[in-house]
């Protein structure tokens, strides 16, 4: 199971050409804020065969902001059908806008699921250092468990934090 990449400009002559089928596994404020346009929508946590658009006989490609979470939805899609024409954009929505394909804005600005969790972790442990010189050094604790969630996130690729911050309404 080979996940396929494919480049802005090959899949813009792709979507000219009717040749494929375009998905964006971003969650919902980050598709509303700007997407490629003809995308439809199906967050990562619900990708599966039998939630995406009709695609028979064209190139399926996935996309979300810089291609870390399309790989994670072509790994899932393709062990569930290992024969899939199923392409990863190289560079997400990111790699499209560089190369200077049209976007489609809503003027709706929403920082990006990982940089809310950034924000939300550096903001937890910086707290938890605070309290733990000038209040209790037990304090110190929440600082290494945001640590531990850290490192747990790095070698599984499953961020619970992420998880918890897309269920905001602001990301709705």
């Amino acid at each position: 199971m080979v996940i396929q990449s494919v480049d802005a400009k090959t899949l813009n002559n792709w979507l000219e050409h009717n040749e494929a089928v375009l998905v964006d596994v971003r969650e919902p404020a980050e598709f509303a804020s700007e997407s490629i346009p003809g995308a439809t929508l199906v967050p990562l946590s619900t990708v599966k065969i039998s939630t995406l658009p009709p695609h028979e006989g064209k190139k399926l490609v996935i996309y979300c902001r810089k291609g870390g979470r399309g790989g994670s939805a072509c790994q899932k899609l393709l062990a569930e059908m290992p024969n899939l024409d199923l392409y990863n954009l190289t560079g997400g929505i990111e790699a499209w806008m560089a190369a200077r394909m049209p976007v489609t804005r809503s003027g709706r600005k929403v920082l990006p699921l990982d940089r809310q969790v950034q924000l939300a972790i550096g903001t937890l442990v910086l707290i938890g250092v605070l309290l733990g010189f000038f209040v209790n050094p037990a304090y110190f604790l929440l600082s290494g468990f945001f640590g531990v969630g850290l490192i747990i996130a790095g070698l599984s690729g499953f961020c619970g934090m992420a998880r918890i911050m897309a269920l905001m309404p602001w990301n709705r």
